[in-house]
């Protein structure tokens, strides 16, 4: 059986109980014990008195009797103190006088003392009862056992309340958690209470904080993703409509159709491929095949594999600077890097003018700057360039299914591939004429490629 409170207000309750009961029940028995010895000392010292006075009197009556047993035997008979009874005994411990009204009580407090009278020495004790001292103590130990479970109830009621009215802000901020749903994520905890609940409160309102960024991206990630695998499959869907609503064609017609369906299909399978990518990177899947390599070759490969694509849309690609970096990465995902970041500059440089890319080694990381003439990134758009689904080109210039228009995936996928690789991908700076992209990367001296 499960005896320790499951409630936190119940521990609270019970360790209140137990820290202020302890300490009152030890401060019961240190003062029943203290009294006690009080009682005890003053009853000693009362017989302590009575048998000084008593030897005061024996010594005036033995100028007056002169025989030694006589003057103790009157004494014994005049000097009389309530409830305390007197003896005398000889040096052979045989009675000499007694007191007969006061018999002797078990259990009394004895006191002796000698005394010496014509010569022979005796004996003088002293013996009262405890039973006045017995009623009071038995008094306050009465007294004590009905307090003990009076305070120890008033303790816990207290404990109770005051972990009651601690643990209120506790149980406003879950029941307001409760309340909180996907759909109303923008609710927050009550910031109240102690210095350690608003710090909690602070640290939960931060973690939904995180949790609704997150939700509204993913929510925009689906909605983008829905629009854009959207397109292709209308294409798709549309083309496949059109042709075979006659029910004969001429080849070139097929071939036509065809070709739309495969751009579309192809736009399509680039975008769940990218997709896929980013799914397994965010979700720590991403499978890196890490080999050593030098940055400037995959810098000069990449570049030359982007030659006929430039000279497509009339943009020449120059490589200004080379410097020796070598590094351990995977060299197809840092190639996708690049040929992200080239893609992207060549499609938004005008016609005529010259994409370019620049190396330069900065401590122990290198830096690779890819450069266009284009219009720029717009100011709004500048923050989010790296969001997914985000495209500074206008919606005209993207294209069809099948056009030459990215999904707004490249520029994403880049920096998760460097952010896997510890280096960093930001928008280094963008104007009318000129936009520059800056890839840091750390590299390793002296490794062997």
């Amino acid at each position: 059986m499960r005896r320790w409170p499951v409630t936190l207000r119940g521990r609270l309750t019970l360790w209140f109980t137990i820290v202020l009961g302890v300490p009152f029940l030890a401060f019961e028995v240190a003062g029943y014990l203290l009294f006690a010895a009080a009682l005890g000392a003053g009853t000693e010292r009362f017989v302590d008195d009575a048998l000084a006075a008593f030897s005061r009197e024996l010594r005036a009556e033995r100028f007056v009797r002169g025989d030694a047993l006589e003057t103790i035997r009157s004494t014994v008979r005049e000097v009389r103190f309530k409830d305390l009874r007197i003896e005398v005994r000889d040096s052979s411990g045989a009675v000499v006088a007694a007191s007969e009204d006061a018999p002797p009580t078990r259990g009394a407090r004895v006191r002796e003392r000698d005394e010496v009278l014509e010569g022979q020495r005796f004996r003088v004790i002293g013996a009262y009862p405890r039973r006045e001292e017995e009623a009071v103590l038995g008094r306050i130990r009465t007294g004590f056992i009905l307090a003990v479970p009076f305070l120890l109830g008033l303790a816990a009621t207290g404990g109770f309340l005051l972990a009651k009215r601690g643990l209120r802000p506790v149980a406003e901020m879950g029941a307001r958690a409760a309340e909180i749903s996907a759909s109303t994520l923008h609710e927050r905890l009550p910031v109240t209470g102690g210095e350690e609940l608003v710090g909690l409160a602070t640290v939960v309102n931060a973690l939904l904080d995180r949790l609704q960024a997150a939700f509204e991206q993913q929510r925009r990630f689906m909605a983008d993703a829905s629009h854009e695998l959207r397109t292709p499959t209308a294409i798709v869907r549309t083309e496949a409509e059109v042709t075979l609503a006659r029910p004969h064609r001429e080849e070139p017609e097929y071939r036509a159709a065809l070709e739309v369906v495969h751009d579309s299909s192809r736009r399509l399978t680039r975008i769940v491929d990218d997709l896929f990518l980013l799914a397994r990177a965010d979700a720590g899947q991403l499978q890196m095949r890490r080999a050593p390599l030098y940055l400037e070759e995959l810098v000069h490969e990449t570049t030359r594999a982007v030659t006929h694509l430039a000279a497509t849309r009339d943009v020449e690609v120059a490589v200004l600077a080379l410097t020796q970096a070598p590094l351990a990465g995977d060299p197809d995902l840092l190639g996708r890097v690049l040929l992200n970041l080239l893609d992207n500059a060549i499609r938004h440089a005008p016609g005529g003018s010259r994409v370019e890319v620049a190396m330069e080694s900065q401590s122990a990381r290198c830096v690779v700057r890819v450069t266009d003439h284009g219009a720029g990134v717009p100011v709004e758009m500048r923050a989010r360039i790296f969001d997914r689904f985000v495209r500074a080109d206008p919606p005209q210039d993207r294209g069809s299914g099948g056009g030459s228009g990215g999904a707004g995936l490249g520029l994403a996928i880049a920096r998760r591939i460097t952010e896997l690789h510890g280096g960093t991908l930001t928008l280094e700076s963008s104007a009318p004429g000129r936009t520059v992209f800056r890839l840091t990367l750390p590299v390793e001296d002296g490794l062997r490629v």
